[in-house]
């Protein structure tokens, strides 16, 4: 009797969709890309004032410069991929932030620390949101939110387990061996991912994106024509893209530099810190949600409207809590950092769906680059309304009452400006 496949043996010979491997590589490149190079700066200016008492202001202007430079880096990422390739890049960077971080760790004169900044910032944004969403995109259309969703997840993760890393290291080994320790490891993590995960595509692999879905599929999520090469500012969609972004960044960048500071002396340390962990796995579960649920047929500026209008209510109870510890500020944190991680997922998957699959590619850079440039200046705009001289003419407390307000009122313009760009009818 001839011996034939079953159907059960057909389908185990095919090969595993390779994506998902993508998705749990690019999960671990943003832990170490914001765990290194978005949530150790603070850190960093804490531990080189406290070596070298430099001014606070002019070390925080180097973290202000390491994001600058990293703005104008994302923003060329597209031409850097075509001259380089994808993985060479993401290698580049990891050793460009590597090098920068050392920087941070030994310097002796005050030009040294800017130079520092300008590595790790021109280094983090290869492993940044727009790195995120380069690596995802040639592998997921139809399931792109949810891939996005999980992959930035990484970095929430990074925030919760670099943070309090960042701080052990340095109280064991100094800051010099905890730099050392973390860029060797990620030297060697993101190596590897390089070479083993990041240099394949999906043509490399004979697969097709999301495992099966066709090139009609991606042209009916993306109906839109290409644009021009002069065309995208001149483009509605674009510039309100752009802007909804950038301030809802400022926002929220400038609310969390602060809320810690501003939480201590109503909870505690200890209870502060927990707080500040409570929004981050609040903004683990918003993402989770979106990527997860959010219909494919959804206006997604709707979704991004809904999730900063939730975060504008959470400033809005920080304000009820007038400075008290209860249920208004508890309640207000999880709101606010249930729409922390859509800030940054949400806008690539809005240009997956208005712009044509080869403007998307420069779309995304330059509206990461553009957010990157504007939030680079919120801690220390924040920061003015907790100034001695403010102070001293509302109060502490209608101090910060005027700082959750500024937020309020920028979360609420960039509502306005993703409505401003929305399509009243996709093509069909």
């Amino acid at each position: 009797m001839p011996l034939t496949s079953s159907p059960a043996t057909s389908s185990s010979a095919q090969p595993r969709f390779f994506g998902w491997n993508v998705v749990a590589a690019t999960f671990i490149l943003a832990s170490f890309g914001w765990g290194v190079g978005f949530y150790g700066p603070p850190i960093f200016l804490y531990a080189v004032v406290a070596r070298t008492g430099w001014p606070v202001e002019m070390v925080s202007a180097a973290v202000t410069l390491h994001f600058l430079t990293g703005a104008v880096v994302v923003a060329n990422l597209p031409r850097l991929y075509r001259r380089l390739g994808v993985p060479q890049v993401t290698f580049l960077g990891a050793v460009l932030l590597a090098i920068g971080t050392f920087g941070w760790a030994v310097v002796a004169q005050p030009w040294q620390v800017f130079a520092a900044a300008c590595a790790s910032g021109a280094g983090w944004v290869a492993m940044g949101a727009a790195a995120v969403n380069a690596l995802i995109a040639p592998w997921f259309v139809q399931r792109r939110p949810a891939a996005l969703g999980m992959a930035y997840n990484g970095a929430s993760l990074g925030g919760v387990i670099f943070s309090p890393l960042w701080i052990t290291l340095i109280a064991a080994v100094g800051f010099a061996g905890a730099a050392l320790a973390v860029g060797s490891v990620m030297l060697v993590v993101v190596g590897a991912l390089s070479l083993l995960v990041f240099a394949r595509t999906p043509h490399s692999m004979g697969q097709s994106p999301d495992g099966h879905t066709s090139l009609a599929v991606a042209r009916k999520i993306s109906p839109a024509a290409p644009l021009g090469a002069q065309s995208l500012w001149r483009n509605r969609r674009f510039l309100t893209l752009a802007a909804g972004m950038m301030l809802g960044l400022f926002a929220q960048i400038g609310l969390l530099a602060h809320l810690f500071s501003l939480l201590v002396p109503v909870m505690g340390e200890a209870a502060a810190g927990l707080a500040m962990g409570a929004a981050t796995l609040a903004a683990i579960a918003g993402r989770s949600a979106v990527g997860w649920l959010m219909p494919a047929t959804a206006d997604r500026r709707l979704v991004a409207c809904l999730s900063y209008g939730v975060q504008l209510l959470g400033s809005l109870l920080f304000i009820l809590a007038a400075g008290q510890t209860g249920p208004w500020l508890v309640l207000g944190i999880a709101l606010f950092g249930l729409g922390i991680g859509n800030a940054t997922s949400l806008p690539p998957l809005i240009a997956q769906t208005e712009f044509a699959p080869e403007d998307t590619a420069r779309v995304v850079p330059l509206i990461v680059a553009i957010g990157q440039a504007g939030y680079a200046f919120a801690p220390v705009s924040f920061g003015l309304l907790r100034s001695e001289s403010v102070a001293d003419f509302l109060g502490a407390t209608a101090g910060s009452a005027a700082l959750f307000g500024l937020a309020a009122v920028i979360q609420l313009a960039a509502i306005i400006c993703f409505l401003a760009g929305r399509r009243q009818a996709l093509p069909t």
